[in-house]
């Protein structure tokens, strides 16, 4: 293993690029790993994240490297997902050490506190050179640094795998979040993509995991010719009415507060449901999706 991904990392968040696909490795440390640029526009900090069985960005723990742009400072994390939070995450250890209140000083706008490694990347001659404290920091010490966050992240993943019950132990692996990933990730790409937006404020898509007053809206996207609302909610381990009554309670929501008097309601869902036909026929606005999921296998290569 090199740090090739982390340097074409370094030198696509100089461009606007925001493309990911069979460019960086799909694996590291037998981990999943994510990439991200940014949704629609290039985002002021991208990053890299090591993924843990039934972990994902918006649901679970990881490590990560944040890339804070403007600031040209590469840090690498105990990561935690944002949107949603982890029901535990990390080990009581490193939450002692680690999780603390940001600090101001040269960690101002960072996650200070959940910093385990820092570096200041300098480009010279399309290559990529890493310092800290005014030292050049090599390969070797890169890769030992992620190494060891690995190290800790296995072992806080095997504590929670032997716990009986514990999500990753029942087999539970976040099927709905990791799909409303994907669906965020590949909007352009799906049939939501083809007819409505996702919101944009400052940069920075904040249509996943919309924040109400009544709880979190899966995906708040707005239609590209009437620029009307679409609420689009997963129906996750719920009833058909529990699921009905909650799209129903957001879209209100959005009504009034978003001024919006035809918003639209969709609902995805695993398989066909009698209960959820029955009542999207009586209520106005509502929509039902089915997806499914495909497995193939390829080859294994080393990223080189």
């Amino acid at each position: 293993m090199n740090t090739k991904f982390l340097d074409d990392f370094i030198k696509q968040s100089k461009t606007d690029n925001l493309k990911t696909k069979d460019i960086y490795p799909e694996n590291l440390f037998d981990l999943k790993t994510k990439v991200s640029f940014g949704m629609g526009a290039p985002t002021k900090r991208p990053w890299i994240s090591i993924l843990g069985p039934g972990m994902s960005t918006s649901n679970g723990y990881y490590p990560v490297y944040l890339y804070y742009k403007k600031d040209n400072i590469l840090d690498l994390c105990y990561g935690r997902s944002e949107t949603t939070l982890f029901p535990n995450a990390w080990s009581s250890d490193i939450q002692a050490k680690f999780f603390k209140t940001p600090t101001n000083g040269p960690y101002k706008g960072r996650d200070s506190s959940w910093i385990y490694k820092s570096y200041e990347p300098k480009i010279e001659n399309n290559q990529v050179k890493y310092f800290s404290d005014n030292k050049e920091i090599s390969s070797e010490e890169l890769l030992s640094d992620l190494s060891s966050i690995v190290d800790e992240y296995k072992k806080c993943l095997d504590i929670e795998v032997k716990d009986e019950n514990s999500d990753i132990s029942k087999g539970l692996f976040y099927m709905e979040q990791q799909l409303e990933d994907f669906i965020i990730e590949n909007w352009n790409e799906t049939e939501f993509g083809k007819k409505y937006n996702l919101i944009e404020e400052d940069g920075e898509y904040i249509s996943q995991q919309y924040k109400t007053p009544i709880g979190l809206i899966d995906i708040l996207a707005k239609d590209k010719e009437t620029d009307d609302y679409v609420v689009i909610e997963l129906k996750r381990n719920q009833t058909s009415d529990d699921t009905i009554g909650q799209i129903a309670r957001y879209m209100g929501w959005v009504q009034e507060h978003l001024k919006n008097e035809t918003v639209k309601g969709i609902i995805i869902c695993g398989k066909y449901d009698e209960k959820l036909y029955h009542a999207q026929k009586i209520i106005p606005n509502i929509e039902v999706f089915l997806y499914e999921v495909n497995f193939s296998l390829k080859e294994y290569t080393k990223y080189q």
